[in-house]
């Protein structure tokens, strides 16, 4: 008896409650960026590509020089600890 009182029920509530119907969507010239909007992130990658570029060839730069100072450093290093090559003997 319960059991069938709560199907009838709910058959009331399923047929008063209407069902949704599917809407057009959002409005495309709300969602979409445009043509500027293209136009911005085109300009805005272009820029990031050339820092990167850039950024590139700057640390690039810098390694060349740290590994000639190393080399430069090294070699006075090696000249340091090499006893001179001058003969005493041949001073008058």
């Amino acid at each position: 008896m319960i059991a069938d009182a709560l199907l009838r029920a709910s058959l009331r509530l399923d047929a008063a409650t209407p069902s949704p119907t599917p809407t057009s969507g959002a409005d495309p010239n709300d969602v979409t960026p445009g043509v500027w909007g293209f136009v911005v992130i085109f300009v805005i990658a272009v820029i990031v590509v050339l820092l990167v570029i850039d950024m590139v060839r700057r640390i690039r730069r810098v390694r060349y020089r740290a590994e000639i100072a190393e080399k430069l450093d090294a070699e006075q290093a090696e000249a340091e600890r090499r006893p001179d090559d001058r003969d005493d003997d041949d001073r008058p």
